[in-house]
């Protein structure tokens, strides 16, 4: 970019922008979004960019940017959701942040007609369901692995052909599975005609149920195990069940305080605004499902809090699995409010009789 047209993008920032929360975009040379960004002072941020140093890469954003543009919001939660919608949008590639993180993933039961469990390093709008998020992969692998091989679930490629037993018109008919596991006897060959549909799903669904804490199958089966070994002396044997018992628990109990934690994320928060623009925001387990301005009389006090208890009257599975569409904007909810915990003070849970403070009445605390 020509010295000329960042002094340009300087004067602009200098003349329009001021100090308040908002959103902004970095813009390429066809009007494509480079990069998006956030902060409780838009003008003073905007303009860091112009005192980068070459390397930075704020120098280097603003060196491709043909255009700066920016909007404000009523707070910087408020601009903290905007910007993930916008990021989520337009995929700018100089944003890192809302994308991918190493250092979680979660275990995904794919949306298959003989379906899968897998480890997911990020959620896509799949239709599968997603539980965690888990930190360590090594341990999500394990978790995936032990209770594949104590249900029986294959784990083979999504393209290999089923054969399921009861795609056979007259009897059932029984191959070689197509893999070592299905002749070892720790998969039910689904591939092969060892299982009808409806007992590979009986199967499927126990995995289901286990992930999202309803049954400790998987683990008994596990037990029982390491108590026939112990008894024949396999010793040895016995003790890798026994640690692998133990990292199988400890997975299933981090999806549960995780799901605890996520349910807990439920009420109305409300945040005050620039210039009085304070607002209300109803979120049910860790999802932002409708935004309002804060009522000024009785009356819209009245309409707001029916608003309200339509919106949790609305049933909805009880489950540890994330909805695909909501996963990243709970992980960026519930990272608000742990940055953030003095934020708890303005939430009121949904299950009190005054769902919303009056305006210049204390917010409760969420419980």
């Amino acid at each position: 970019m020509s010295a000329s047209r960042v002094e340009q993008l300087r004067a602009d920032v200098r003349a329009r922008a001021e100090n308040r929360p908002g959103v902004y975009r970095m813009r390429g040379p066809s009007g494509e979004v480079l990069y998006v960004g956030k902060s409780v002072r838009v003008r003073t941020r905007l303009l860091s960019y112009f005192r980068a140093q070459r390397g930075d890469k704020a120098a280097e954003i603003i060196g491709y940017a043909h255009g700066v543009e920016w909007e404000y919001t009523p707070s910087e939660f408020a601009a903290l959701l905007q910007e993930f919608r916008h990021i989520k949008r337009w995929r700018p590639p100089y944003n890192v942040e809302h994308k991918r993180d190493n250092s979680l993933c979660f275990i995904k039961l794919t949306r298959e007609p003989v379906p899968r469990l897998l480890v997911a390093s990020h959620v896509i709008h799949d239709g599968a369901e997603y539980f965690g998020p888990i930190r360590g992969r090594h341990r999500a692998t394990e978790a995936v692995r032990a209770v594949s091989d104590l249900l029986e679930l294959r784990d083979c490629a999504s393209d290999t052909p089923m054969r399921l037993a009861d795609q056979f018109e007259l009897f059932r008919v029984q191959e070689d599975p197509r893999c070592m596991r299905g002749q070892t006897g720790r998969c039910i060959a689904p591939c092969a005609g060892g299982s009808t549909r409806a007992e590979y799903q009986a199967r499927s669904s126990l995995a289901r149920d286990f992930l999202n804490g309803l049954t400790d199958q998987p683990l008994v089966l596990l037990r029982e195990r390491m108590t026939l070994a112990s008894r024949r002396l396999q010793f040895e044997y016995a003790a890798e069940l026994r640690d692998r018992s133990e990292s199988l628990e400890g997975v299933r109990d981090e999806l549960l305080r995780v799901g605890q934690f996520v349910e807990r994320l439920s009420f109305v928060y409300t945040v005050p605004g620039e210039a009085g623009e304070d607002r209300v925001y109803v979120i049910r387990r860790g999802s932002v499902r409708a935004e309002f301005a804060v009522p000024g009389s009785p009356e819209a006090q009245r309409v707001l809090e029916q608003q309200v208890r339509e919106l949790f009257e609305r049933p909805e599975p009880r489950m540890i699995g994330l909805r695909a569409h909501e996963a990243q904007e709970v992980l960026l909810v519930a990272k608000w409010f742990r940055l953030h915990p003095e934020e708890m003070e303005r939430t009121v849970p949904v299950t009190l009789n005054v769902l919303v403070d009056a305006p210049g009445e204390e917010s409760g605390r969420a419980g």
